[in-house]
């Protein structure tokens, strides 16, 4: 089957789609509504203790709150993705501000464990529209280079302040209002930002084509056993059956995903995307990196339980990563024009790493200053350096033509990451049990973000055996 074109000639796709007006404000909108969606990923963890009490959760149900949205998140964003190419991303980008806004509504009215986590997951079907469609809208709103590395800090920069200020803002409501209150602030936020995006955003050029419905299904469902599978050990052990059955149909259906994906004439995922080794490493170190941020799933609970603190300090005890994180964010677009990329994310992946070895030491006596606030610190250092050029990456030489489908997979490699590490995190950290309460949570914070250092430990060996050579030959070719 002959490639299928876009519907207008290159020379005036690349002139609207490249060089569109108000590039500030299609950052400030782009960039603000993705805030919304990674905030939600994070803005639950300090209401969980609260959200436990409030609808009598188990710690495995617990973990379904996060799950639930971030498995259907993962899992269509491939679709997402491609449903901004076929169907324009400005369009695509405003009916996912519609779905987010008011699925956010239903998870805030929620009153029962199924009304909840079903709420949730329908949330992340506007997630999973909108993350793609906000990096693919950039993609194609910034040329290749300064302005783009720019736009790409920027972006890099919202996922790592919204992640760690979601801690502090779930705290800050969940104590002075309700932890419901914080999903509520995102529709008036959504609202704005749609009639915005209708006045500023540009149009972009429409493929035609059809879904790849087959390559969608196996993906979502692959992921979403897999997981499951990871989740039941932590009750059944892992040579039960409820385990080892939903491990086994998960690696079936991702192995038939690759082979689908091989034959589809308009795959949802181009396995082409994977031939280049700087983007196959920037994947594996997405997972890895995102995955174990996951473990401050376990800090905000340890805080509350073994400190005693409501969740308003238990969220302002994430400032010190939320500030630090935000002032290394802001200087990475002028480091960059000084200091390769290369070093940047290894100097920040590096910090990462020795902030979470630090952090995990947690137990019953451990400080809040020196065994809390100054690894995390560390931490959002390395946050910050860390994901621009590491997002940067992750599109590195995508063809036009894949560009909705290379958005798409940076945000899977994330979410799939992220699910997948916080029921690997639940699973060893069910592994630690005292017969007190606080002692207990103490023991699963320090078992759970050891694994989260752990993966950090790997996700440097990707940068440096992966990604470091790669980009080292694509600056020798462009010098």
């Amino acid at each position: 089957m002959p490639v299928t074109k876009p519907r207008e000639s290159m020379p005036a796709k690349e002139t609207r789609d490249r060089a569109p007006a108000h590039t500030t404000l299609i950052l400030a909108i782009v960039c603000i509504s993705y805030f919304m969606v990674i905030l939600d990923n994070s803005i639950v963890f300090t209401g969980l203790p609260q959200i436990r009490s409030d609808m009598e959760f188990s710690e495995t149900g617990l973990s379904w709150i996060t799950n639930a949205y971030i498995l259907v998140f993962g899992g269509l964003l491939l679709l997402g993705a491609r449903a901004g190419d076929l169907f324009g991303h400005r369009p695509v980008f405003l009916f996912s501000l519609v779905v987010f806004s008011l699925t956010s509504l239903l998870v805030g009215a929620a009153q029962t464990q199924a009304w909840l986590i079903g709420a949730r997951a329908l949330q992340g079907i506007g997630a999973a529209v909108l993350a793609p469609s906000a990096l693919s809208l950039l993609t194609r709103s910034f040329a290749e280079g300064r302005p783009r590395d720019r736009a790409m800090a920027a972006y890099s920069a919202v996922a790592g302040i919204g992640a760690a200020l979601g801690l502090v803002v779930g705290g800050l409501v969940a104590d002075l209002i309700s932890w419901r209150a914080g999903f509520f602030l995102n529709v008036p936020i959504g609202i704005v930002m749609m009639v915005l995006a209708v006045r500023f955003l540009p149009e972009t050029a429409r493929q035609r084509g059809r879904f790849d419905v087959a390559g969608a299904v196996l993906a979502t469902l692959g992921s979403t056993a897999l997981v499951l599978g990871i989740v039941d050990a932590t009750d059944h052990g892992w040579t039960a059956a409820v385990t080892v059955m939903p491990l086994v149909a998960g690696m079936v259906m991702l192995g038939a995903f690759v082979l689908v994906e091989q034959r589809a004439a308009q795959p949802i995922v181009p396995l082409r995307l994977f031939s280049n080794r700087e983007r196959n490493g920037a994947y594996v170190t997405r997972m890895l990196y995102l995955g174990a941020m996951m473990g401050f799933f376990f800090t905000a609970q340890f805080v509350q339980t073994v400190y005693d603190w409501t969740p308003l300090q238990a969220g302002l005890s994430f400032l010190p990563m939320t500030l630090v994180n935000f002032v290394f964010a802001v200087a990475v677009p002028r480091l960059l024009d000084r200091v390769s990329g290369s070093r940047v994310l290894l100097t920040g992946i590096a910090l990462t790493a020795v902030g979470m070895v630090w952090l995990s030491r947690l137990d019953l006596g451990t400080p809040y200053i020196t065994g809390v606030a100054l690894p995390m610190a560390l931490i959002g250092a390395g946050q910050g350096l860390t994901l621009a050029p590491l997002t940067s990456s992750g599109v590195a030489g995508v063809a036009p033509t894949d560009v909705g489908a290379g958005s798409g997979l940076v945000n899977t490699v994330h979410q799939i990451g992220s699910a997948l590490s916080l029921s690997i995190l639940t699973a060893v950290a069910a592994t630690a049990s005292t017969a007190h309460a606080a002692a207990d949570i103490a023991a699963r914070s320090g078992a759970a973000l050891t694994g989260s250092a752990v993966l950090l430990v790997l996700a440097t060996l990707a940068v440096v055996t992966l990604v470091l050579p790669s980009r080292a030959a694509r600056n020798e070719r462009s010098s």
